[in-house]
């Protein structure tokens, strides 16, 4: 099983951050206490690293949510603070239809497909869960905090982001 404290994730080096950078998170209304949750932890660890621009974009639901990213990409990205990463949050529950299956697949391709056509990182934190109980462990139980994990994720993408403009231009 895939658990946080198999990883190097939690370990922040000095100097990734870019206190300038503008963070859009882009969640849902659907599972709204879960979201809500995965959002604060995501807020919570922006603001403790001094990020200064923290946007919030509300969509109906999880299958929304690379449309949502994708226009505000396209209505931003020549302005002086545009997004430097996106993150986006959101929580499926199973139920008793394939309606789960086609959700998740949709908003995980949405994701990818954003990945490789945007100049900048869009980050997976939509919860994808068979009952309440596997939420609540990801949104500070015994699986972490999802919400505070993407944040982090946020910001070493924007630090590689960076560096890679760096080194291009150097």
């Amino acid at each position: 099983m895939a658990e946080v404290n198999n990883s190097k994730l939690l370990q922040i080096d000095a100097g990734i951050l870019n206190q300038d950078a503008c963070i859009v998170i882009v969640r849902t209304e659907w599972n709204a206490a879960i979201v809500d949750k995965l959002e604060e932890g995501c807020v919570r660890v922006l603001q403790q690293h001094n990020v200064k621009h923290i946007h919030t974009i509300t969509v109906p639901g999880t299958f929304e949510i690379p449309f949502a990213i994708k226009s505000y990409w396209d209505h931003n990205k020549y302005k002086d603070d545009r997004p430097m990463a996106f993150i986006a949050l959101g929580c499926v529950l199973r139920g008793d239809t394939p309606h789960f299956d086609y959700v998740c697949k949709g908003v995980t391709d949405g994701v990818v497909h954003l990945n490789l056509q945007l100049a900048v990182p869009v980050i997976f934190g939509v919860l994808t869960v068979d009952n309440q109980q596997q939420a609540d462990e990801r949104i500070g139980g015994k699986h972490g905090h999802k919400g505070e994990e993407a944040a982090i994720t946020a910001l070493k993408m924007v630090a590689l982001t960076n560096a890679i403009k760096r080194n291009h231009e150097g």
